[in-house]
């Protein structure tokens, strides 16, 4: 598919972006207002109205900001998160990250509980990881992963392939 088409058919209504879980990196882009991130928070905010974060996210976020003491950032992310869907950690979720847990501790790859948590997530809801740490989260089988840092262009050519 030619670039044009893809901005063409964007433009157009046409072009759709799967649901998706916003990864912490991702976050931290969006609210250091990456060019490309905030402009892919926006098309997916027109498509499907809220984010999607997870309780394991929200941790992450909060527990830096509070170790900042960035009080102001603080206010900012209770805002965003009031405005978007903060996905619990299920029992389905906790099954899935624990069986990639031990796939990749036998296959001596081991990812960290916390990022296992974040893809059982992902899968249990049937989302897309949208994350920077694409190498990290690609040993997980079966994870569609995208990320928003790229540039339109780029995504659309990779997308293509």
């Amino acid at each position: 598919m030619k670039f044009q088409n893809v901005v063409q058919r964007h433009f157009q209504g046409e072009f759709s972006v799967k649901p998706s879980l916003v990864d912490t990196d991702t976050l931290s882009f969006f609210f250091k207002r990456h060019p490309s991130v905030v402009s892919s928070f926006e098309v997916y905010s027109q498509q499907y109205g809220r984010v999607n974060l997870s309780i394991i996210i929200y941790y992450e976020i909060l527990s830096g900001l509070k170790h900042q003491d960035a009080n102001k950032k603080l206010e900012v992310f209770f805002d965003f998160a009031a405005q978007n869907t903060v996905l619990s950690l299920t029992e389905e979720a906790a099954t899935i990250a624990s069986e990639y847990y031990a796939t990749l501790r036998k296959q001596g790859q081991p990812l960290e509980d916390i990022d296992l948590l974040i893809a059982g997530i992902a899968l249990s809801n049937n989302l897309v990881l949208v994350t920077h740490n694409t190498k990290h989260f690609e040993r997980i089988e079966g994870l569609e992963i995208a990320d928003w840092t790229l540039d339109f262009h780029k995504r659309t050519e990779n997308a293509d392939r």
